[in-house]
């Protein structure tokens, strides 16, 4: 590994890794509706990449009588049941994942999901993906908040401006560039700006180590302009 590699990729999950988010709605529809609500599709985009004890607090204001954690079980395990019958993995990121290992590139897996829900995506994984998981449950502050980014980096070993974070929401990019990182975000199924605090991207397919260490060196630039600019 040269020294214009990153020392580290933290990766995001839903959305990033795994394209969870349907059923994460699906799932958001049934409580709500099992409680004599209704939810909507913007009602499920305005929830991406927020921390799960967030959603559960406003999935209760639209009625669902349930403690936060029952909330949060009884959706991970709905979710877990859909991704038992098929994980749908985003293009390009197993295979950007492979080549990372295969370069000696450290990599952690950081979600707002409880750990039982990382460790089964990363369990279905054919090869060993990644070296460290910060989940929703080990943090006490969900993304934006840049705890979750900051302790991926510190179980790594590495210094968070010398890595690169791959999400795919507003949120969880504000946590990887509020912890320092470069950011790349990869728009899915919520929009990003244009003219963020990181590097937009339309695909992970085709995107190889060598593209990362160009990747990484632009989104210093970017990283470091807006931090001159605030």
């Amino acid at each position: 590994m040269t020294e214009t590699l990153p020392a580290a990729v933290l990766w995001d999950m839903d959305g990033t890794l795994v394209d969870t988010e349907p059923y994460w709605f699906l799932c958001q529809v049934e409580l709500v509706e099992s409680f004599g609500g209704t939810w909507s599709r913007e009602d499920g985009d305005a929830m991406i990449g927020s921390g799960l004890w967030q959603s559960a607090r406003v999935l209760q204001s639209h009625g669902v009588d349930l403690s936060e954690d029952e909330i949060i079980d009884r959706l991970t395990t709905a979710v877990l049941e859909r991704a038992a019958v098929e994980i749908p993995w985003r293009p390009g990121a197993k295979e950007l994942l492979a080549e990372l290992r295969r370069e000696g590139v450290p990599t952690a897996l950081v979600t707002m999901s409880i750990r039982r829900m990382a460790q089964f995506m990363v369990d279905a994984i054919e090869f060993e993906a990644f070296d460290a998981i910060v989940a929703g449950d080990d943090v006490e502050h969900a993304k934006p908040h840049p705890e979750a980014y900051l302790r991926g980096a510190a179980l790594l070993g590495v210094d968070p401006a010398d890595c690169i974070a791959i999400e795919d929401s507003t949120p969880g990019l504000a946590s990887a560039v509020a912890a320092g990182t470069v950011a790349i975000g990869v728009e899915h199924h919520a929009p990003l700006a244009d003219d963020g605090p990181y590097i937009r991207r339309d695909t992970l397919v085709g995107t190889t180590v060598g593209d990362l260490r160009e990747l990484h060196r632009a989104g210093r630039a970017v990283r470091d302009q807006a931090t001159s600019d605030s």
